[in-house]
């Protein structure tokens, strides 16, 4: 059974193919939305324990989607990966440095991926936008703060970032073996 809940949220079929392709099988759930209208009824009905999402969107842009996000306590809680293939768009709204999301550039390859996604657990929720009632304003430290209902607890992710360490650890020795593989081509050609 899939223990982490991961919404796509983007236009594009490749992208949403290749981020399930790119996750080990078992462990993710992978949820799709095509647009940031159906982004955002997903985000409320299916409670992802991470958000993938496209800045550029039909329907509601994927700006729109991140600032309701960020318009909702519950929501901003929820670790979120911005994904462009013009970082420029993203800047021109939001500068960095990006404090409360990571951001992948299209298109990407496995460790920017996996990268991205422990950037985004790590990374903390954003405070409330300006003008949001004071208790609200107060965040509890993340290690404290109880998961929100559907939201990652500090035992999935330690689970998360354990998985991904090994992804990572499994990718490293597949790139030694691709090495030895081209020194004995490289051999086999003198």
């Amino acid at each position: 059974m899939a223990s982490h809940k991961i919404l796509v949220i983007d236009d594009s079929k490749v992208i949403r193919m290749r981020v399930r392709e790119m996750l080990p099988p078992g462990n993710f759930e992978i949820v799709e939305a095509t647009d940031g209208e159906e982004g955002l009824k997903l985000i409320r009905q299916a409670r992802p324990n991470l958000i993938m999402l496209d800045f550029l969107l039909p329907k509601v842009s994927g700006w729109e989607v991140y600032q309701q996000i960020q318009g909702n306590a519950e929501l901003r809680k929820i670790p979120l990966v911005l994904m462009s293939g013009r970082k420029e768009e993203v800047t021109e709204k939001i500068p960095e440095p990006f404090k409360h999301f990571a951001f992948i550039e299209k298109p990407f390859e496995k460790k920017q991926l996996i990268d991205a996604i422990k950037l985004a657990m790590r990374t903390g929720p954003a405070p409330a936008p300006v003008g949001a009632p004071a208790a609200e304003a107060k965040a509890q430290p993340a290690a404290a703060a109880a998961p929100a209902a559907g939201g990652a607890s500090n035992e999935q992710i330690a689970q998360m970032q354990a998985e991904m360490k090994k992804m990572q650890a499994e990718i490293d020795g597949l790139k030694k073996q691709l090495a030895q593989i081209v020194t004995v081509i490289k051999q086999k050609l003198k």
